[in-house]
Protein backbone atom coordinates (compact mmCIF):
# COMPACT_ATOMS: atom_id res chain seq x y z
CA UNK A 1 0.00 0.00 0.00
CA UNK A 2 1.70 3.54 -1.00
CA UNK A 3 1.55 6.36 1.54
CA UNK A 4 -1.20 7.43 -0.59
CA UNK A 5 -3.46 4.92 0.52
CA UNK A 6 -2.95 5.16 4.00
CA UNK A 7 -5.64 6.00 5.60
CA UNK A 8 -5.91 9.18 7.13
CA UNK A 9 -6.34 9.53 11.15
CA UNK A 10 -6.59 12.26 14.01
CA UNK A 11 -2.66 11.66 14.11
CA UNK A 12 -2.42 13.47 10.70
CA UNK A 13 -1.79 17.40 10.72
CA UNK A 14 -4.26 19.99 9.98
CA UNK A 15 -3.02 20.66 6.77
CA UNK A 16 -3.11 17.24 5.95
CA UNK A 17 -6.47 17.15 6.68
CA UNK A 18 -7.14 20.22 4.57
CA UNK A 19 -5.47 18.91 1.49
CA UNK A 20 -7.17 15.29 1.65
CA UNK A 21 -9.86 14.87 -0.71
CA UNK A 22 -12.52 13.58 1.61
CA UNK A 23 -11.53 14.68 5.38
CA UNK A 24 -11.02 18.50 3.70
CA UNK A 25 -14.62 19.28 2.81
CA UNK A 26 -15.80 17.39 5.95
CA UNK A 27 -13.81 19.79 7.97
CA UNK A 28 -14.22 22.80 6.28
CA UNK A 29 -18.26 21.95 6.70
CA UNK A 30 -17.19 21.43 10.46
CA UNK A 31 -15.82 25.11 10.34
CA UNK A 32 -18.33 26.47 8.26
CA UNK A 33 -20.80 25.12 11.01
CA UNK A 34 -19.37 27.46 13.54
CA UNK A 35 -19.16 30.39 11.43
CA UNK A 36 -15.56 30.54 10.48
CA UNK A 37 -13.59 28.91 7.29
CA UNK A 38 -10.31 27.44 7.17
CA UNK A 39 -8.96 30.64 7.76
CA UNK A 40 -9.16 29.50 11.66
CA UNK A 41 -6.90 27.07 11.27
CA UNK A 42 -4.07 28.39 9.85
CA UNK A 43 -1.54 28.88 13.69
CA UNK A 44 -2.15 25.12 13.74
CA UNK A 45 -1.99 23.93 10.53
CA UNK A 46 1.31 21.94 11.41
CA UNK A 47 -0.32 20.22 14.80
CA UNK A 48 -2.45 16.50 14.50
CA UNK A 49 -6.25 17.22 14.48
CA UNK A 50 -6.51 14.89 17.78
CA UNK A 51 -3.84 18.06 19.64
CA UNK A 52 -6.69 20.60 18.72
CA UNK A 53 -9.06 18.32 20.76
CA UNK A 54 -6.45 19.43 24.30
CA UNK A 55 -6.05 22.83 22.82
CA UNK A 56 -9.63 23.84 22.27
CA UNK A 57 -10.09 23.47 25.69
CA UNK A 58 -13.66 21.81 25.29
CA UNK A 59 -14.26 23.37 22.55
CA UNK A 60 -13.84 20.42 19.82
CA UNK A 61 -15.01 17.35 21.28
CA UNK A 62 -13.15 13.94 21.00
CA UNK A 63 -16.40 12.06 19.44
CA UNK A 64 -16.54 15.03 16.70
CA UNK A 65 -12.81 13.99 15.99
CA UNK A 66 -13.65 10.95 15.91
CA UNK A 67 -16.59 11.18 13.77
CA UNK A 68 -14.60 13.04 11.39
CA UNK A 69 -12.46 10.20 11.50
CA UNK A 70 -14.64 7.97 10.02
CA UNK A 71 -16.23 9.64 8.27
CA UNK A 72 -13.29 10.43 5.71
CA UNK A 73 -12.81 6.76 5.92
CA UNK A 74 -15.89 5.65 4.14
CA UNK A 75 -17.62 5.31 7.73
CA UNK A 76 -14.87 2.94 9.38
CA UNK A 77 -12.30 4.55 11.74
CA UNK A 78 -9.13 2.81 11.06
CA UNK A 79 -7.32 1.06 13.22
CA UNK A 80 -4.50 3.53 14.12
CA UNK A 81 0.02 2.17 14.16
CA UNK A 82 1.65 3.16 17.66
CA UNK A 83 3.95 5.72 15.28
CA UNK A 84 2.85 8.41 14.33
CA UNK A 85 2.80 9.38 10.49
CA UNK A 86 5.93 11.27 9.38
CA UNK A 87 3.98 14.17 8.53
CA UNK A 88 2.80 14.33 12.18
CA UNK A 89 5.59 13.75 13.69
CA UNK A 90 7.59 16.30 11.44
CA UNK A 91 5.08 18.71 12.72
CA UNK A 92 7.78 20.41 14.38
CA UNK A 93 10.94 20.32 13.18
CA UNK A 94 13.05 21.82 15.77
CA UNK A 95 13.64 19.96 19.27
CA UNK A 96 14.67 21.55 22.43
CA UNK A 97 18.86 21.75 23.62
CA UNK A 98 19.60 22.40 26.67
CA UNK A 99 23.21 23.90 27.32
CA UNK A 100 24.65 23.00 30.20
CA UNK A 101 25.78 25.17 33.08
CA UNK A 102 24.87 28.36 31.43
CA UNK A 103 23.11 29.41 34.85
CA UNK A 104 25.46 28.01 37.33
CA UNK A 105 25.07 29.72 40.65
CA UNK A 106 22.77 32.22 39.28
CA UNK A 107 19.15 33.12 40.76
CA UNK A 108 16.50 34.54 38.13
CA UNK A 109 12.82 35.53 38.74
CA UNK A 110 10.57 34.26 36.19
CA UNK A 111 7.41 35.89 36.36
CA UNK A 112 3.62 33.69 34.85
CA UNK A 113 6.19 30.54 36.11
CA UNK A 114 3.08 28.35 36.22
CA UNK A 115 2.34 27.53 33.10
CA UNK A 116 3.39 28.34 29.18
CA UNK A 117 5.94 30.35 28.35
CA UNK A 118 6.84 31.43 31.84
CA UNK A 119 6.83 27.74 32.84
CA UNK A 120 8.95 26.57 30.07
CA UNK A 121 11.70 28.92 30.44
CA UNK A 122 11.89 28.42 34.42
CA UNK A 123 12.27 24.82 33.65
CA UNK A 124 15.29 25.53 31.00
CA UNK A 125 16.39 27.49 33.78
CA UNK A 126 16.68 25.09 36.10
CA UNK A 127 17.88 22.66 34.12
CA UNK A 128 20.72 24.62 32.80
CA UNK A 129 21.77 24.90 36.42
CA UNK A 130 19.70 27.57 37.34
CA UNK A 131 18.11 28.78 40.56
CA UNK A 132 14.26 29.79 39.89
CA UNK A 133 12.14 31.99 41.91
CA UNK A 134 8.44 31.05 40.09
CA UNK A 135 5.92 34.03 40.60
CA UNK A 136 2.28 32.87 39.78
CA UNK A 137 -1.27 34.15 40.97
CA UNK A 138 -2.30 30.12 41.35
CA UNK A 139 -0.52 28.32 43.89
CA UNK A 140 -1.22 24.86 42.19
CA UNK A 141 0.04 25.73 39.25
CA UNK A 142 3.47 26.28 40.98
CA UNK A 143 3.18 22.91 42.79
CA UNK A 144 3.05 21.22 39.84
CA UNK A 145 5.82 22.86 38.51
CA UNK A 146 7.80 22.33 41.56
CA UNK A 147 7.31 19.21 41.85
CA UNK A 148 8.39 18.82 38.43
CA UNK A 149 11.80 20.96 38.77
CA UNK A 150 12.71 19.98 42.25
CA UNK A 151 14.85 22.20 44.46
CA UNK A 152 16.04 24.83 43.02
CA UNK A 153 12.65 26.15 41.99
CA UNK A 154 11.46 28.07 44.89
CA UNK A 155 7.72 29.12 43.73
CA UNK A 156 6.20 32.08 45.35
CA UNK A 157 2.27 32.88 45.05
CA UNK A 158 1.93 36.70 44.62
CA UNK A 159 0.00 38.87 42.74
CA UNK A 160 2.56 41.47 40.60
CA UNK A 161 -0.13 44.20 40.48
CA UNK A 162 -0.03 44.24 44.57
CA UNK A 163 2.84 45.91 46.30
CA UNK A 164 2.84 42.97 48.95
CA UNK A 165 3.90 40.41 46.44
CA UNK A 166 6.83 41.99 45.17
CA UNK A 167 7.97 41.94 48.50
CA UNK A 168 6.98 38.40 48.79
CA UNK A 169 9.10 37.98 45.43
CA UNK A 170 12.10 39.34 47.03
CA UNK A 171 11.97 38.04 50.11
CA UNK A 172 11.94 34.38 48.27
CA UNK A 173 15.09 35.56 45.69
CA UNK A 174 17.36 36.74 48.55
CA UNK A 175 20.34 39.57 48.39
CA UNK A 176 20.97 38.90 45.50
CA UNK A 177 19.39 38.62 41.68
CA UNK A 178 21.38 37.81 38.55
CA UNK A 179 17.72 37.78 35.87
CA UNK A 180 14.84 38.99 35.74
CA UNK A 181 11.86 37.52 32.95
CA UNK A 182 8.94 39.12 32.94
CA UNK A 183 7.04 37.01 31.35
CA UNK A 184 3.27 36.83 33.39
CA UNK A 185 0.83 38.99 30.59
CA UNK A 186 -3.12 39.02 30.18
CA UNK A 187 -4.90 39.83 26.91
CA UNK A 188 -7.62 41.77 25.91
CA UNK A 189 -11.19 41.40 24.19
CA UNK A 190 -9.70 42.70 21.12
CA UNK A 191 -11.85 45.74 21.47
CA UNK A 192 -11.18 48.99 19.29
CA UNK A 193 -11.15 51.97 21.47
CA UNK A 194 -14.76 53.46 21.46
CA UNK A 195 -15.46 49.86 22.61
CA UNK A 196 -13.36 49.17 24.89
CA UNK A 197 -14.43 48.86 28.72
CA UNK A 198 -12.39 50.81 31.93
CA UNK A 199 -11.89 47.46 33.17
CA UNK A 200 -10.44 45.83 30.47
CA UNK A 201 -8.14 48.59 30.17
CA UNK A 202 -7.18 48.76 33.82
CA UNK A 203 -6.80 45.32 34.24
CA UNK A 204 -4.61 44.86 31.09
CA UNK A 205 -1.99 47.60 32.30
CA UNK A 206 -2.07 46.27 35.59
CA UNK A 207 -0.61 42.99 34.66
CA UNK A 208 1.30 43.93 31.54
CA UNK A 209 2.99 47.24 32.68
CA UNK A 210 2.47 48.15 36.27
CA UNK A 211 3.25 45.33 37.83
CA UNK A 212 6.38 44.71 35.43
CA UNK A 213 7.22 48.23 36.24
CA UNK A 214 6.93 47.66 39.94
CA UNK A 215 8.95 44.20 40.02
CA UNK A 216 12.18 46.14 37.78
CA UNK A 217 12.20 49.06 40.23
CA UNK A 218 12.35 46.43 43.17
CA UNK A 219 14.72 44.42 41.53
CA UNK A 220 17.29 46.84 39.44
CA UNK A 221 19.24 47.65 42.86
CA UNK A 222 20.40 44.44 44.02
CA UNK A 223 21.55 44.43 40.32
CA UNK A 224 23.12 47.67 40.53
CA UNK A 225 24.70 46.25 43.91
CA UNK A 226 26.00 43.32 42.28
CA UNK A 227 27.33 45.00 39.67
CA UNK A 228 25.63 43.26 36.78
CA UNK A 229 22.17 42.09 35.92
CA UNK A 230 19.85 40.70 32.98
CA UNK A 231 16.60 41.62 32.22
CA UNK A 232 13.95 40.11 29.74
CA UNK A 233 10.62 42.13 28.95
CA UNK A 234 7.90 39.79 27.08
CA UNK A 235 6.61 42.36 24.84
CA UNK A 236 4.10 40.89 21.71
CA UNK A 237 3.86 41.52 18.20
CA UNK A 238 1.17 44.07 19.02
CA UNK A 239 4.42 45.52 20.65
CA UNK A 240 5.37 46.02 16.43
CA UNK A 241 2.04 46.48 15.09
CA UNK A 242 -1.59 47.79 15.34
CA UNK A 243 -3.11 44.78 13.71
CA UNK A 244 -2.65 41.71 16.36
CA UNK A 245 -4.68 42.56 19.07
CA UNK A 246 -7.25 45.15 20.86
CA UNK A 247 -6.17 48.33 21.52
CA UNK A 248 -5.33 47.92 25.56
CA UNK A 249 -3.11 45.09 24.91
CA UNK A 250 -1.47 46.50 21.87
CA UNK A 251 -1.10 49.80 23.87
CA UNK A 252 0.50 47.87 27.09
CA UNK A 253 3.01 46.15 24.85
CA UNK A 254 4.33 48.95 22.93
CA UNK A 255 4.67 50.39 26.45
CA UNK A 256 6.73 47.37 27.51
CA UNK A 257 9.11 47.94 24.27
CA UNK A 258 9.56 51.51 25.92
CA UNK A 259 10.27 50.81 29.19
CA UNK A 260 12.97 47.83 28.11
CA UNK A 261 14.64 50.95 25.70
CA UNK A 262 14.29 53.56 28.30
CA UNK A 263 16.12 51.04 31.06
CA UNK A 264 18.67 49.87 28.94
CA UNK A 265 19.82 52.95 28.20
CA UNK A 266 19.87 54.50 31.45
CA UNK A 267 21.88 50.97 32.70
CA UNK A 268 24.37 49.94 30.07
CA UNK A 269 27.08 51.83 32.01
CA UNK A 270 26.22 49.40 35.24
CA UNK A 271 26.75 46.35 33.25
CA UNK A 272 22.43 45.78 33.64
CA UNK A 273 21.43 44.40 29.96
CA UNK A 274 17.83 45.06 29.12
CA UNK A 275 16.02 43.51 26.43
CA UNK A 276 12.82 42.10 25.17
CA UNK A 277 11.32 39.23 23.00
CA UNK A 278 8.54 39.76 21.01
CA UNK A 279 6.36 36.42 20.25
CA UNK A 280 3.85 35.55 17.65
CA UNK A 281 0.91 33.32 18.19
CA UNK A 282 2.16 30.78 20.89
CA UNK A 283 0.44 27.72 22.17
CA UNK A 284 -0.36 29.03 25.87
CA UNK A 285 -3.29 29.59 27.59
CA UNK A 286 -3.42 33.28 27.44
CA UNK A 287 -6.67 33.85 25.88
CA UNK A 288 -8.57 36.17 24.31
CA UNK A 289 -11.88 37.22 22.26
CA UNK A 290 -12.72 38.27 19.14
CA UNK A 291 -15.33 41.15 18.89
CA UNK A 292 -18.11 40.45 15.93
CA UNK A 293 -18.89 42.72 13.13
CA UNK A 294 -16.55 44.76 11.31
CA UNK A 295 -13.99 45.06 13.61
CA UNK A 296 -13.50 41.17 14.49
CA UNK A 297 -13.53 41.12 10.49
CA UNK A 298 -10.54 43.66 10.10
CA UNK A 299 -8.51 41.52 12.91
CA UNK A 300 -9.27 38.64 11.37
CA UNK A 301 -8.25 39.71 7.80
CA UNK A 302 -4.77 40.42 9.00
CA UNK A 303 -4.28 37.30 10.50
CA UNK A 304 -4.20 35.54 6.88
CA UNK A 305 -0.55 35.44 6.91
CA UNK A 306 -0.11 34.53 10.85
CA UNK A 307 2.60 31.40 10.92
CA UNK A 308 1.88 28.48 13.07
CA UNK A 309 1.65 28.30 16.90
CA UNK A 310 5.17 28.46 18.13
CA UNK A 311 5.87 26.27 20.98
CA UNK A 312 6.53 27.35 24.69
CA UNK A 313 9.76 25.88 24.58
CA UNK A 314 10.77 27.72 21.54
CA UNK A 315 9.87 31.37 23.22
CA UNK A 316 11.89 30.03 25.94
CA UNK A 317 14.91 29.34 23.99
CA UNK A 318 14.76 33.42 22.96
CA UNK A 319 14.21 34.18 26.51
CA UNK A 320 17.22 32.40 28.08
CA UNK A 321 19.94 32.98 25.13
CA UNK A 322 19.32 37.37 26.25
CA UNK A 323 18.98 35.96 29.71
CA UNK A 324 22.41 34.54 29.75
CA UNK A 325 25.68 35.06 29.53
CA UNK A 326 25.52 34.46 25.82
CA UNK A 327 23.95 37.44 25.42
CA UNK A 328 27.02 39.58 26.13
CA UNK A 329 26.82 42.96 23.91
CA UNK A 330 23.15 42.88 23.86
CA UNK A 331 21.41 45.10 25.09
CA UNK A 332 18.02 47.78 23.99
CA UNK A 333 17.21 44.88 21.88
CA UNK A 334 13.86 43.94 21.13
CA UNK A 335 13.94 40.48 19.67
CA UNK A 336 10.70 39.55 16.90
CA UNK A 337 10.42 35.34 18.50
CA UNK A 338 7.24 35.21 15.96
CA UNK A 339 8.66 32.57 12.88
CA UNK A 340 8.93 35.76 10.49
CA UNK A 341 5.64 37.24 11.20
CA UNK A 342 7.22 40.84 11.79
CA UNK A 343 8.69 41.06 8.43
CA UNK A 344 5.58 39.86 6.39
Amino acid sequence: MGASDKPITAKNSVGDWLKHPVGGPLLRAMLAEGGQSEKALTPVKLFSLQRLVAMSQGMLKQEVVDDLVAKANGGVAPVEEDDEPAAAAASSSWAESATPSRFDGKTVIVTGAGSGIGRATASRIVREGGRVVGVDVSGDRLAEVGAELGERFVGVSADITDPAGIDAILSAAGPRVDGLANVAGIMDDMSPIHLVSDAVWERVFAVNVDGMFRLTRAVIPLMLEAGRGSIVNIASEAGLRGSAAGVAYTASKHAVIGITRSTAFMYAPRRIRVNAVAPGPVLTNIGGGMPEGEFGERIGSAMVNIPPLAEPQQLAASITFLLSDDGTNVSGVVLPSDGGWSVI
